[in-house]
């Protein structure tokens, strides 16, 4: 049932409640729904529980829900987000009266008699009506998936090293059915057990870092070893203190032949190669450390499509030549091809890095020396910019871009993590 007016404006009148008691609402949600339901530990990130990231991303979607409740339009870039990651994590509709019950319930606990029955009610209904968006867009995005509908066993076939910290994995389908492609610059879900964890599981998002190719029978991901606690307590890793768990355990335990668990590929973050409407946009691939994974899928997909011919400017940025990744293939690729350009900043550099060849600058990637040299391209109002790596960074570019008038539907960020940017 639609709400009615007076209770959109209800909700409405809740924005100021929520901009102060947002994050302790869904903290207690969290808490107890995981409580409540424990197999739901194994849906969340546990590390975002205990870091507080997934609490503050459901506070700061629900303000902005209660905020354009009446222009719901605003929100599809949000929605979209999210749908694609719930997809990747086989989130159902039977799970979302659960979330509600527990998000009411927490209002309720939080904001104890200002909490009233019109304002339950109103809520009640808003939270049906935002099920109902992601529910029809999650079942579009699930029958696009053929009858991969539950996390499949894949197996180890091949593991290389790209750089000192970077490790790709070759995987493949163990019942050996077809793999459906995908847009590059999207990713796979992970799914592993964790030792000792009593049957709970976790997941992770890694890029696809290879580009599409017709009747591929495997996938490429490409997974970085973490900095981390080593050997923590069991008690630690299921309270979900540790950083870097899952991408760590696939680092350093699963070699050639082991098996883990993956969902099919998802994600906003791409580019359509057979777009054929964007042969002359130039494309700007900005990426630091392991954000370098999307953008070489992308590169080359684009490459091996009938867009073959659009302006490619890839741009890279390491602590060293040992952390840079993918820097030879981009060398090779340009090399090859006149309208593609590369260029790597390395921050530290070693006795045997060769400039032109490890590296063209110094540094951290400095967008004013790019934009000096035409490598940003700037004066062509169609350029498109697809941006991955540390969050804090790529803000930065965010905002750079912004003040040389880049619209934000020019630019494109990539996010590891629960929320938007």
């Amino acid at each position: 049932m639609p709400l009615t007016p007076a209770q959109v404006n209800l909700v409405k009148a809740t924005v100021p409640i929520l901009k102060q008691h947002g994050k302790a609402i869904t903290t207690t949600m969290y808490n107890n729904m995981l409580r409540d339901n424990p197999k739901f530990k194994n849906l969340f990130s546990l590390r975002a529980q205990v870091t507080g990231e997934q609490p503050l991303a459901l506070a700061k979607s629900v303000l902005a829900y209660a905020q354009h409740i009446d222009d719901l339009p605003k929100l599809q870039h949000a929605v979209e987000r999210i749908a694609q990651k719930h997809t990747s994590l086989f989130i159902k509709p039977e799970h979302y009266p659960i979330v509600g019950k527990h998000l009411v319930g927490a209002f309720g606990e939080v904001l104890g008699p200002a909490l009233t029955p019109e304002i339950t009610e109103a809520w009640i209904a808003a939270y049906g009506q935002l099920a109902d968006v992601f529910i029809n867009r999650e079942a579009a995005l699930y029958s696009q998936t053929g009858d991969w509908k539950t996390w499949r066993d894949f197996k180890i076939i091949k593991k290389e090293a790209e750089n000192e910290t970077v490790t790709s994995y070759y995987i493949e389908p163990v019942d050996g059915k077809k793999l459906p492609s995908f847009l590059p610059g999207q990713y796979l879900s992970v799914q592993v057990p964790i030792p000792g964890g009593d049957g709970l599981v976790q997941s992770r998002q890694f890029s696809l870092s290879a580009a599409p190719q017709s009747g591929a029978n495997h996938y490429r991901i490409s997974v970085k070893l973490e900095d981390t606690i080593e050997n923590a307590p069991i008690e630690d890793v299921v309270a979900g203190k540790v950083y870097g768990l899952i991408s760590n355990l696939l680092y350093r335990n699963y070699n050639v032949g082991d098996v883990f668990e993956v969902s099919p590929p998802a994600g906003e973050f791409f580019v359509d190669p057979a777009d054929a409407s964007a042969i002359k946009k130039p494309l700007v691939l900005l990426s630091a450390g392991v954000g370098a994974t999307p953008l070489i899928s992308i590169q080359d997909a684009v490459l091996n499509s009938e867009t073959a011919s659009r302006p490619i400017n890839w741009i890279h940025g390491a602590y060293s030549s040992g952390s840079a990744c993918f820097t030879a293939e981009a060398r090779e690729t340009a090399a090859k091809h006149e309208n593609v350009t590369a260029k790597i900043f390395l921050e530290t550099i070693r006795d045997s890095d060769t400039v032109g060849k490890d590296y063209d600058f110094t540094g951290r990637i400095n967008l004013d020396k790019l934009a000096e040299e035409n490598l940003l391209q700037l004066g062509d109002s169609t350029a498109e910019y697809y941006i991955c790596g540390p969050e804090e960074w790529m803000l930065l570019v965010r905002d750079w871009l912004d003040n040389k008038g880049v619209a934000r539907e020019r630019q494109h960020l990539e996010l590891f993590k629960t929320g938007d940017l």
